[in-house]
């Protein structure tokens, strides 16, 4: 027969060994790895920038329209023989920019700008399936934490957006008599990457916190610096998208003397173009005057949230702001040596990397506001 166990054993042993909690709504968010799609989210910027930086080489090197064909499965093999790469060539050979500009050009000639965009394209196929890797496989072992599976596939679905952007920006250098993409097209592929970028960079400082703690650091959001800094973004974003039309159109190396413009305020015929509207996408004169002005503007409307942000009782919050201000700065100053110099094509890229890490900035200046890092009544003080 069993032992019988004494009523006061079996009362001592229940309470020695009290049950865990099993959390609630708010600690639903932290299940899931975070950290690892985190840590996946990271690589997936990372590559995004590398793609931009790529991609700015490419229109640097003129290689984007060297392969005049959108196949997002093929295309993923380089030309394998001399009669393949004759081939390629001899396609090249129909489209304007050869025959306005590159008549006359080697195959050797050829297979560089090929490689460029070869290589671009073949990034983009990377990226696609980095991200395919990590959500199906996140998804398949139920690690993503609640919300965010519409999250992580909607960037899957912008990044299909993304190619199919580029193949239609690609498409509009490939007939009539234009030598280049057409600049708003490339200002959209730029733009659309700067959003995927800025959709990643949110995430990864969302889930660098668990979900209790972005609820309960909201409590001290600070809304007037959430929405300056809001502002700020969206001055940002359209400056980041006349920066596009400047380098779709070649602007940065005209008029290379400042403050001014060949000597005065206005370039001169900057209107010149009918009807006048398009001034504002073809006209380099003009275009190029649109975005100093914008860089003048940006960075009073980034001092003025900067001089807000030094009233925050949060010493990160105000550092993350210092951190904005400064790279607005050098950004500024990055594009007027780029001026100054013809915009070559290190100084050309230094600007539109520059771009990348202000974007970044601002994203997480804005988050500090929205979501205000934790600190002892000693840092306040």
């Amino acid at each position: 027969m069993a032992e019988k166990r004494k009523l006061f054993e079996d009362v001592s042993e229940a309470q020695s060994k009290p049950a865990e909690p099993t959390g609630g709504m708010i600690d639903a968010g932290k299940r899931g790895a975070r950290r690892a799609i985190r840590v996946w989210l990271m690589l997936l910027f990372a590559l995004v920038v590398v793609m931009i930086a790529v991609g700015g080489l490419t229109r640097l090197t003129d290689s984007g329209l060297s392969i005049t064909e959108w196949r997002p499965v093929t295309g993923a093999l380089p030309p394998m023989s001399a009669e393949a790469w004759q081939s390629e060539f001899e396609k090249y050979k129909q489209i304007p920019e050869y025959e306005l500009e590159n008549k006359g050009m080697t195959l050797s000639e050829f297979q560089f700008i090929y490689w460029w965009e070869w290589g671009h394209r073949q990034l983009g196929r990377v990226i696609g399936l980095v991200w395919a890797l990590g959500f199906f496989g996140f998804l398949a072992t139920k690690r993503i934490p609640t919300g965010w599976t519409g999250r992580l596939l909607g960037l899957g679905v912008l990044g299909g957006l993304q190619g199919a952007v580029g193949w239609w920006m690609v498409a509009s250098g490939l007939t009539g008599q234009m030598t280049d993409v057409a600049s708003y097209r490339l200002a959209t592929h730029l733009g659309l990457a700067f959003v995927i970028l800025g959709f990643i960079a949110w995430y990864v400082y969302s889930l660098g916190r668990e979900e209790r703690a972005l609820m309960q650091a909201r409590r001290l959001s600070e809304a007037k610096l959430f929405g300056m800094s809001t502002g700020l973004m969206h001055f940002a974003f359209l400056q980041i998208l006349v920066g596009a039309l400047v380098a779709g159109i070649d602007a940065g190396r005209t008029f290379n003397d400042w403050p001014l413009m060949a000597g005065g305020i206005l370039p001169p015929e900057a209107f010149d173009i009918q009807p006048i509207w398009r001034n504002f996408f073809e006209n380099a004169g003009l275009v190029q005057f649109v975005h100093r002005v914008l860089g003048y503007l940006l960075l009073i409307y980034g001092f003025i949230t900067w001089r807000r942000a030094r009233l925050s009782a949060n010493a990160d919050t105000r550092f993350r702001f210092n951190a904005v201000f400064a790279m607005l700065c050098l950004q500024v100053v990055l594009g007027i040596v780029a001026v100054l110099y013809i915009a070559p094509w290190h100084l050309a890229l230094a600007h539109q990397l520059g771009a990348v890490v202000l974007w970044a900035l601002i994203l997480r200046a804005r988050f500090a506001a929205r979501y205000p890092v934790e600190q002892s009544i000693r840092g306040a003080a």
